[in-house]
């Protein structure tokens, strides 16, 4: 991918707009693909019992907002309003895994972007629970996107499988985000 995108550099001096339609293509094929060998691989540690998750401090109020700065352009494109709300009771640090935590969040609100075409996608934080040793948060994303039938909920959290074809054909995806999601948050 690396490659293709210093060639496509390269081709923006020359200005050759057929030549840079076609590695744009060609970059998207690349991170499509490298983005479902990954969520592969994710699921066979997953389930092979292989996963290590890290715990180190993490801020969760700054990768909140860290995943919504990275998410706001896709959300503005579409014209939808991304909200955060973030309560004062969700502590500044936790341990645990930064990467997965994050990952979770991009896949949650990604989701919830995707399949919104008006209004509002809205991600709520707040702690449920501290101790000296423990804290639980809580983080909700909601939004005013195309709803979920009975069955197409339960068919959501389960590896390679979406609601229905005709989601796959319009908005993408492999099936497996909301599966790892499920999986790590658990």
């Amino acid at each position: 991918i690396g490659y293709a995108e210093i060639i496509r550099e390269d081709l923006e001096a020359s200005q050759n707009e057929e030549t840079i339609s076609d590695v744009d293509r060609i970059l998207v094929a690349a991170r499509t693909l490298l983005h479902l060998i990954n969520d592969v691989l994710d699921l066979s540690k997953i389930e092979a019992g292989k996963l290590e998750l890290e715990r180190v401090p993490i801020d969760p109020r700054a990768a909140i907002e860290d995943v919504l700065d990275l998410l706001a352009q896709s959300a503005a494109r579409k014209g939808i309003e991304l909200i955060g709300w973030i309560e004062d009771d969700v502590p500044t640090e936790v341990v645990g895994d930064q990467v997965r935590f994050r990952q979770v969040l991009v896949n949650l609100v990604g989701n919830a972007i995707k399949f919104t075409q008006v209004g509002e996608v809205v991600v709520h934080a707040s702690g449920t629970g501290h101790s000296e040793t423990h804290s639980t948060l809580r983080i909700e994303v909601r939004d005013s996107g195309i709803g979920l039938t009975a069955e197409g909920k339960a068919r959501l959290f389960k590896s390679f499988s979406q609601v229905d074809n005709s989601t796959t054909r319009r908005f993408g995806g492999t099936g497996l985000g909301l599966a790892i999601c499920s999986r790590l948050a658990t």
